[in-house]
This record gives C-alpha cells, sequence and structure tokens, in this order.
C-alpha cells in the first residue's frame, strides 16, 4: 500500500472534530446550573429529514412517530386500537396460568353413577340439596297421590259404618280396578297427565338450556345411561302415585273387608290385569314426555304439549267419532288407546268398536316413535351450554 493509500474513517474525521468543538465550547459558555432541557418538539410540528437523520444541533428525544403504509387515512390517525371491550375498564388484562391434571384416582362403579343421577331427581321431591322442584308441583303430586287412595278410604268408611252400599260403590271389582288406572274422570282427564307434564316439563330441557350436559357427559357417563335415568326418574314417581296407590288399594280391600285365600284367589288375576295397564300407562306417559322435554329448551313447552297430545287428541277424536260415527278414530288418541287395552286385559265392557289389537298396535307405535326422538336427541347433547 501507498502513502496515498487512506481509510474511509478518515473521511469523517475533520467532520467528528468540528462536532466536538461546537460540543467544548457550548459547554463552556453555559454554566451547569443554568442549563435548561430542550422541549421537544411539538406533535404537529413539520418532520424534516434532519430529524430523522440525527443531523448536528437537533436533539434526539427518543421518540418516532410510525405512519401506517395503508389506508385511505379515514381513521388511520386514531392513536388507539379499536377492539371490542368486555368490561367496562381498559385497564389491562390478566393472564392465569391453568394446569389441567388428570385424575389418577379410581373411578366409582356404574351403578353408584347411575344412582347418583337417579337419585337427584327422585330425592327433590322430599330433601334439599338435589333437583330443586317448585313447590306447588311437591303440593300437587302429594295431593293427587292422596286423592288415588280416595277409593280406600271410602271402603274402610263403609266397613266401619256397615253402609253396603258404600261398600260395593267402592269395592274391589273389575269396573273398580279399571277405573282406578285408566279412568278418564278424574284421574286421567286431570291428575296423571298434570302430574306428568310437571314433572318431565324440565328434566331434560333444563339441561339443554343450562349446560348441565357437560357436567353429565364430562364425566364417565354414556348416553344410554343418562337416557335410562330419567326415564326411570319419572316412570319412579309416577309408578308411586299409579302403581302404588293401586297395590294399596287391593291388599288395604283384602285387609278391610277381612277376604280369605278363595277372595284372594278369585281376585288376584284381575288385579295383576290392572297392575299390567297401570305398567302401561307409566310407560307411555313417561316415553312421550320425555320425548317431548328433550326436543325442547323450556318447561313450559313440554308440559303444554304433553296436555295437548293426551287430552287435546282424547277431545278431537270424541268430536270426529261423534260427528261421523267412526271409533276407530280414537287411534290418534294415546289416552283412547291405553282405555281400550285396558279393558281388553282386566276384562270389562269395551267402548270402542274397532278391535283392541288396533289400539295395542298403536300404543307400540307411539311408544317406539318417542322412543326414537329420546334417543336421538340424547344423542345430539354436547358437553357445552346449547
Amino acid at each position: 500500500m501507498g502513502d496515498d493509500d487512506f481509510d474511509i474513517d478518515d473521511l469523517f474525521d475533520e467532520f467528528d472534530s468540528a462536532v466536538q468543538e461546537n460540543k467544548e465550547s457550548t459547554s463552556s459558555d453555559t454554566p451547569a446550573d443554568d442549563v435548561t432541557p430542550t422541549p421537544p418538539p411539538a406533535p404537529d410540528a413539520p418532520a424534516t429529514e434532519a430529524e430523522y437523520m440525527g443531523q448536528a444541533g437537533l436533539q434526539v428525544t427518543g421518540q418516532a412517530r410510525l405512519e401506517a403504509a395503508f389506508g385511505s387515512g379515514d381513521g388511520d390517525e386514531v392513536a388507539i386500537a379499536q377492539v371490542a371491550q368486555v368490561a367496562q375498564s381498559e385497564s389491562g388484562g390478566t393472564i392465569f396460568h391453568q394446569i389441567y391434571r388428570p385424575w389418577r384416582g379410581e373411578l366409582n362403579p356404574r351403578w353408584m353413577r347411575n344412582w347418583a343421577i337417579l337419585r337427584h331427581h327422585i330425592y327433590g321431591l322430599f330433601s334439599k340439596g338435589h333437583r330443586p322442584y317448585p313447590l306447588m308441583t311437591k303440593l300437587v303430586i302429594f295431593g293427587v297421590f292422596i286423592s288415588s287412595l280416595a277409593d280406600l278410604g271410602f271402603m274402610a268408611l263403609g266397613s266401619l259404618t256397615g253402609a253396603e252400599e258404600i261398600e260395593r260403590m267402592f269395592g274391589i271389582s273389575r269396573g273398580n280396578l279399571y277405573g282406578h288406572v285408566l279412568a278418564f274422570w278424574f284421574r286421567n282427564a286431570c291428575y296423571y297427565p298434570i302430574v306428568t307434564a310437571l314433572i318431565i316439563g324440565g328434566i331434560i330441557s333444563e339441561d339443554r338450556q343450562h349446560g348441565t350436559s357437560a357436567l353429565y357427559f364430562s364425566r364417565p357417563i354414556n348416553r344410554r345411561d343418562y337416557a335410562m335415568m330419567k326415564f326411570l326418574s319419572v316412570g319412579i314417581i309416577l309408578g308411586v302415585i299409579i302403581i302404588f296407590s293401586l297395590c294399596l288399594y287391593y291388599l288395604g280391600g283384602i285387609l278391610v273387608n277381612g277376604e280369605g285365600w278363595a277372595y284372594l284367589i278369585d281376585t288376584f288375576g284381575m288385579f295383576l290385569a290392572a297392575l299390567a295397564a297401570a305398567f302401561l300407562l307409566v310407560f307411555t306417559y313417561t316415553s312421550i314426555g320425555l320425548a317431548l322435554s328433550s326436543v325442547s329448551q323450556g318447561k313450559f313447552f313440554p308440559a303444554v304439549a304433553f296436555l295437548g297430545i293426551i287430552l287435546g287428541t282424547k277431545l278431537v277424536a270424541f268430536l270426529i267419532s261423534t260427528l261421523f260415527d267412526r271409533s276407530a278414530i280414537y287411534l290418534i288418541s294415546p289416552y283412547d288407546n291405553l282405555a281400550h287395552v285396558g279393558q281388553w286385559m282386566i276384562g270389562v265392557n269395551h267402548t270402542y268398536d274397532h278391535p283392541a289389537v288396533w289400539s295395542l298396535v298403536m300404543l307400540l307405535v307411539m311408544n317406539a316413535i318417542s322412543i326414537y326422538v329420546l334417543s336421538a336427541r340424547v344423542s345430539s347433547l354436547e358437553v357445552t351450554r346449547e
């Protein structure tokens, strides 16, 4: 390399010397106490290239202005991000550190998990900490159960007073056994449909509305057990009112009248037929009610729809049958199908012209459709609030 070789840093030596002399003269002329910081340039002041290039004589404030390279200018001057605010204050958020630990203990057996669902619905009628039934529902269920034992009360009254007319009217017979289960007024017109409507109103629809299904299906509970326990819950409550009261009526009649084994053998066949009709009634009402509750998200629609199906179809079939003298129209009514099959099973006089097999087939079809709707809707329940 010759003498003419130079380093590129030599080009800035003269410039750096001038800047150094300027700083020394400024610091020597101005006392330390009188030094006042130069205010930063106004935000609205026009920017120059010297401000961003850092030339001598300009103060570097450490602040810069960022401009968007896109947009038409409408709204680009807003200095904050426009985002949806959930809370009233925009002070900031909180970051939660969540650690999910798997359950490594032993799970309860299957029967215990199912018992927890069943107990939740049944114990709610008379115990706290379970399904909260309204007070009016509890009073109606208790009143219907006491009213279902009215036949036994009148029979006991007739036995105490010695009135044969009362004993004959309310004693054990084919007609009274049929009337205890399938009598239209008051039992099957008011008592049993209203109780069923009050029970099934929110038994599944509330799970869909409040997201309780997430508590069920996020745990080792399959949907088949869920549907079965719901079905048993409604069936047991209706069974206590219908089946248990029928058993009390039959046993109470034997004890009150002091009947012997001969009377028991003569009437036990009628009692078994009435018991089968009562089981069929409970199963049909439960399947239809749960199917209606599974397609809704509230209490009102399932209850009103159930009353409309039971009583509405009965009224429509009665009017059409009266006008056209055709009893086959009663096949659309679940109540009339149950009544017709019950008359055939117990052996009382039929009030319908069409065969009882038709009513039995229609009952099977109605129950099959109701169970299908129930299973399909339970299968579609998500593990979230719907």
